[in-house]
This record gives structure tokens, sequence and C-alpha cells, in this order.
């Protein structure tokens, strides 16, 4: 049986952070779906199409990924894709704090379970939040952000 998760997020930009949790993820798993989400309570920067583009360009010709959008409760999604796991990033110990709460919510709806990674030092204090102001106010958000010339607001 073939092991699935999903790593569910709205991804306004997909950074290195993100990219981190996937190589982590990449050996557990046979098949990672990257869920583009909605998040009633966000203002996106980039477009949806962008998004998607940004990312499907990021693991171009890895059979093991694939990108989608969905519009429901993400263990929702998780058993209309049979995706046993769920997948979320750390940075440190308030996303802990946070994650962990959605975490067991989302196990006493569905027995769905989900892995924490920890990123990689080095992109621990990426925040898509700080690299969209950087954007915003063109700033070069490189270092933060692989190919990010593909992103459109």
């Amino acid at each position: 049986m073939k092991r699935k998760a999903l790593f569910p997020g709205s991804f306004d930009p997909f950074t290195k952070g993100h990219e981190s949790v996937i190589s982590k993820a990449l050996s557990l798993f046979d098949e990672i779906i990257i869920g583009v989400g909605f998040n009633t309570n966000k203002n996106y920067y980039y477009s949806l199409e962008s998004r998607i583009k940004h990312i499907e360009k990021i693991y171009e010709g890895n059979p093991k990924i694939t990108v989608r959008v969905f519009k429901k409760l993400t263990v929702d999604y998780c058993k209309e894709t049979h995706c046993d796991f769920i997948l979320r990033g750390l940075r440190d110990t308030k996303d802990f704090e946070y994650e962990k709460s959605i975490a067991q919510m989302n196990f006493k709806l569905s027995g769905v379970e989900t892995i924490f990674f920890m990123t990689e030092p080095s992109v621990a204090p990426i925040s898509a939040t700080i690299v969209r102001e950087i954007a915003k106010n063109d700033g070069n958000i490189h270092e933060f952000v692989t190919n990010p010339e593909m992103l459109v607001s």
C-alpha cells in the first residue's frame, strides 16, 4: 500500500522553508500532494494560478509530488485523496503550539495523523508573511523563495 501524505497550505508564497519540509518527507512517502487550500481569513498576495505554477516548476520531473487545489476541510480532502498523513513544518515553539491544536482536532475528526518536521535552521526564520511584505515593498526575495520571478501578484 502506498504511503501518501498531504502538505496543505496557502503557500503565498511557497518558500524555501516549505521546500525544507518536502525534502525531509520525500524519503518517507511514496506520494506527497501539495494541497493549495483556501483560508477564508487570508487575503492572498499572489494569484492562485501563479502559486500553483510556481510550486509545479520547483518539483517538475519529480513523480512523487503532485500539486492540487482544494476547497474543503483538510481532513475531508485527505479522505478524498486517500492520504493517511498530514505534513506540517515547524520553525519554533510558537508554530508547535499553534499546529498541535489543529493536529489534535484533525485526528479527532478523522483519525488522520499529522507529522511534524522541523525546518532546517538556515530557513527557520523565513515566514511567508514576512516574504510577502518584502515583495510588496519591492524588496529582493530570492534568498527566501526559489524562482520568485515566476510569482505574479
